[in-house]
């Protein structure tokens, strides 16, 4: 017959330690297989020859950023006319002034309103002929489709265009869109006419 002694209090407590370090070790396994099964989920590092290959995906182009314009302006003068594009958000693009279109285009988007809407129907308008620059605007603004034109050909629409500069060019000319100075105020000498 086998007979079973008491244990000592120090082996009792050692017992009790190893049963509770068992206890929290086998608690800690799940979380240290974790991170071992995700390391097959994760992708490799990337390589030099991998970026070489092409495997990564090409840079930003400014043609795919959301708000670019194509400004079109025809008739405005020498140095205004030609074809424009703009890409805000950054601002980039072929304009004198990217920074600047973007800004006036920032500041003139509230929501509800279109920033490009035409003069409204039935509005009354100055007869007031502002020259024969004529400008069309396409593209993407604000993640909407942009298609707008603009003439200087009464009051109203002068403002409209002249709302947008310097998305649009500024234009000075026969009809002043300016308060008239002191100069301008003043009559021309008459020339007498001998009989």
């Amino acid at each position: 017959m086998v007979s079973v002694l008491p244990l000592p209090p120090v082996t009792a407590r050692c017992r009790h330690r190893a049963l509770a370090s068992l206890a929290v070790a086998a608690c800690l396994l799940p979380l240290a297989a974790v991170p071992a099964a995700a390391a097959g989920a994760m992708p490799p590092p990337v390589r030099p020859e991998d970026r070489a290959s092409g495997a990564m995906p090409p840079p930003v182009r400014p043609e795919d950023r959301g708000d670019h314009l194509t400004v079109v302006v025809r008739h405005a003068g020498v140095g205004r006319d030609g074809r424009y594009d703009v890409y805000c958000h950054p601002e980039a693009g072929r304009h004198p002034d990217p920074a600047g279109a973007c800004r006036v285009l920032d500041e003139n988007t509230r929501w509800g309103r279109d920033p490009f809407a035409p003069v409204a129907p039935g509005t009354v308008c100055t007869m007031v002929h502002g020259g024969p620059a004529t400008a069309r605007i396409t593209g993407t603004w604000a993640g909407r489709p942009v298609d707008a034109t603009y003439d200087r050909g009464d009051g109203c629409r002068i403002a409209r265009w002249d709302h947008m500069v310097p998305l649009l060019p500024r234009i000075v000319g026969p009809a002043r869109t300016e308060p008239p100075t002191l100069g301008s105020l003043q009559a021309e000498p008459r020339t007498s006419v001998s009989a």
